[in-house]
């Protein structure tokens, strides 16, 4: 069959590749300049490798992205480390990456650190039944669980930094599939993700997919046997069945047809949207912590992330490359700021997290958002996603909506992505049969 893939991103890829090596005809639209989607990065002079616009790493259990990379011929570019992860208490960073760690930590008493523990280890080695964890809340559970005091100081934090006001909708599966996924050991790729998503591209033409760049698909028709697109300024082209990656919007916007029933779950979905500032600073900023947890209620940004105590500065020409991250409504007034004004924002909290630090550290700073980074997933949320396969013969979609109870990550991109190829390639042997 001949198939157009809507984005460039991970799934995307993710998905053309395996349909190309089933035999298929595909094209891939993609709107940037580049491949690779929230994973893709950016380079500044004098950095020899780039940096992703959005913090990005994997996890030794991360194994549809290993296999992957093993299979386009990656694996001697993934290596694991174990960088410190932090919680900020009461002025101070503790590290909670570990049992002994937690143990240690004085933000709670010694009962409650041990009880924060036994549940932690119950949701991550013990209980597999996130459907039953989906009724209820995460606070609700956690606060009976694990204590009120374990829940307010350690969980609410979390759930106020990803979901902000939505703190207290959030189901208990998606925090049980957090803690079931990591791993103590993080993974990054030599030359970052952006060689990860590129080798994929390359591994996708080899296949024989044709990659089109800063093409942005306009318009959308069904046919009598198919889909037809036009992309840019291009002529229109047909095709016999359709993949669209993205956002719920984008799929209502393009295919204005679907079924008000399809169409109502879509607009269902509620999602975060991502606002990141990377600086680069002439010298380090916190103790060698990778990732530090913060308490919205204190600073202006949920994570603060030194990039540089992870991977060496040497690849981005001694720069020490921090981000300052949160998860936001779309409306929010950050998503409307310049980079300045926000830069003068953050800057005391860079202050309050090390007293030493003056302006005149900083070399460069960049400002990336995204309205589309982290949906909400509110008690029963699986009743809420849509399919795939969509109402309409040929139709499919495929976006971080799809991969709950898991949170969204390059990971389950590529595991979506293979999982929308498989259904459609029975849909192509449907088809045929059909034909002949």
């Amino acid at each position: 069959m001949k198939i157009a893939v809507i984005g460039g991103g991970i799934a995307g890829l993710s998905a053309a590749y395996d349909l190309a090596g089933q035999g298929h005809s595909v094209t891939v639209y993609e709107a940037s300049a580049q491949l690779g989607g929230l994973a893709s990065g950016f380079r500044d002079a004098g950095w020899e490798w780039p940096l992703e616009r959005f913090y990005h790493h994997i996890f030794t259990t991360d194994h549809a992205i290993i296999n992957l990379t093993n299979e386009i011929g990656m694996r001697d570019r993934l290596f694991f480390r174990a960088p410190v992860t932090a919680q900020w208490w009461r002025g101070c960073g503790y590290a909670l990456d570990g049992v002994l760690p937690v143990l240690r930590f004085p933000g709670l008493p010694f009962i409650d650190r041990l009880r924060f523990g036994l549940t932690a280890f119950y949701l991550k080695f013990v209980t597999r039944n996130w459907q039953k964890l989906e009724r209820v809340t995460a606070m609700s559970w956690t606060e009976r669980f694990a204590g009120q005091r374990v829940a307010q100081v350690i969980w609410r934090p979390l759930l106020e930094g990803k979901f902000g006001p939505h703190a207290d909708e959030v189901n208990m599966a998606w925090l049980w599939a957090r803690l079931r996924a990591r791993s103590f050991k993080l993974g990054y790729f030599r030359g970052g993700f952006q060689a990860f998503a590129d080798e994929l591209g390359t591994a996708c033409c080899r296949r024989g997919v044709q990659i089109f760049l800063q093409t942005p698909v306009n318009i959308v028709t069904q046919t009598t046997n198919g889909w037809q697109i036009i992309a840019s300024q291009s002529l229109p082209v047909e095709y016999d069945a359709l993949l669209v990656t993205g956002a719920p919007g984008l799929l209502a916007r393009l295919v204005p047809s679907l079924p008000g029933e399809y169409l109502g779950q879509l607009r269902r979905l509620h999602s975060m949207g991502a606002v990141v500032m990377t600086i680069a600073l002439r010298r380090p900023l916190t103790n060698g912590i990778y990732w530090l947890n913060l308490p919205k209620d204190e600073f202006p940004f949920l994570a603060l992330v030194e990039h540089t105590n992870f991977i060496e500065p040497v690849h981005y020409g001694g720069d020490h490359l921090i981000y300052c991250g949160d998860y936001l409504d779309p409306d929010h007034e950050y998503f409307r700021l310049d980079a300045q004004t926000l830069l003068e924002r953050f800057l005391p909290a860079l202050r309050q997290i090390n007293p030493a630090f003056q302006p005149d550290w900083i070399r460069a700073f960049w400002l990336h958002r995204e309205t589309y980074a982290q949906p909400i997933v509110p008690v029963n949320h699986s009743r809420n996603i849509p399919p795939i396969t969509t109402p309409l013969p040929g139709l499919y979609w495929a976006s971080m909506s799809q991969v709950y109870p898991w949170d969204r990550g390059t990971n389950y991109a590529v595991e979506l992505g293979r999982r929308a190829a498989r259904i459609i390639h029975e849909y192509a042997d449907q088809h045929r049969y059909a034909v002949l």
